[in-house]
């Protein structure tokens, strides 16, 4: 790609909006001479200047890939750590539940919902497989880790019924008698989806086979 042409972008900007120098300078905050000086190739500008004077010619600035496409920014709602901070760019975010990790979270903190690996080679390895993530994850209603495990929880009970159906239309199991679940809440909150869950105090232990 060729380099940016500073100069000939302001001059571009100056004839499309019919704007001197000065008037240039004045629309987007800058001396006279400042902008003499980049339309000479004497200095660069910051960008938000180049942006601003690209706003008088109606125009705007943008990236573009080697095809001459639009790249869009990234964006400015997508998930953060504990902090507020944003994840850094170059590297892609996973959820916290998803893949190994190395590290327990700490009970005496909040739970993160997303966090990302410095792991490159693994992540190119991804990337190779599945193509680039063209952004960090959004955030999403539901998708906190206690909303995460809720969802797993429900469709693992939704599994477990209807395996329980099934079996009971196949004849495999007797019918259903009148039954009240008495397990503590504290079975609820061991579940992880995968298998049931009871304390040992529990004195109900239903769908233990």
């Amino acid at each position: 790609m060729e380099p940016f042409d500073l100069p000939g972008a302001l001059r571009r900007i100056r004839r499309e909006g019919d704007l001197s120098q000065r008037e240039l300078a004045e629309g987007c905050g800058l001396s006279q001479s400042a902008v003499a000086q980049a339309e000479t190739g004497r200095r660069d500008l910051p960008v938000t200047a180049l942006a601003r004077a690209a706003t008088l010619a109606r125009l705007r600035l943008a990236l573009l890939d080697g095809d001459g496409l639009e790249v869009p920014p990234m964006s400015g709602g997508s998930v953060r750590d504990l902090g507020r901070r944003r994840y850094p760019a170059h590297l892609d975010t996973r959820r916290t539940a998803a893949g190994i990790s190395f590290h327990e979270q700490r009970r005496d903190r909040p739970e993160t919902g997303y966090t990302f690996t410095r792991d490159r080679p693994a992540r190119d390895a991804r990337r190779d497989a599945r193509g680039t993530p063209t952004d960090h994850h959004p955030w999403l209603p539901g998708d906190t880790p206690a909303e995460r495990r809720a969802a797993r929880r429900a469709e693992a009970a939704q599994r477990r019924r209807e395996e329980l159906e099934r079996r009971r239309v196949a004849g495999e199991l007797p019918p259903l008698t009148d039954f009240t679940c008495t397990c503590p809440p504290d079975c609820a909150d061991g579940d992880d989806g995968q298998r049931p869950f009871h304390t040992e105090e529990c004195p109900c232990r239903c769908d233990v086979d």
